[in-house]
């Protein structure tokens, strides 16, 4: 199993603010999240799927 990013991680990879993932979130258009504790964690695999799917939609393709 890989590790849990967090969301400063996750807001690194895609190149975002975390304030920006934040909000996504909440209008629960972003990837899908974990609390642990009173942390959000995000599985990477989840992280890459959402964002595919994302740029598929963004291109046309599918």
């Amino acid at each position: 199993m890989e590790r849990l990013l967090s969301a400063d991680e996750v807001a690194d990879f895609l190149g975002i603010p975390v304030a920006t993932l934040y909000q996504w979130r909440h209008k629960g258009c972003g990837p899908d999240a974990y609390r642990v504790g009173k942390y959000l964690r995000y599985n990477p695999a989840t992280v890459r799927a959402w964002l595919e799917e994302r740029l598929a939609v963004d291109h046309g393709v599918g």
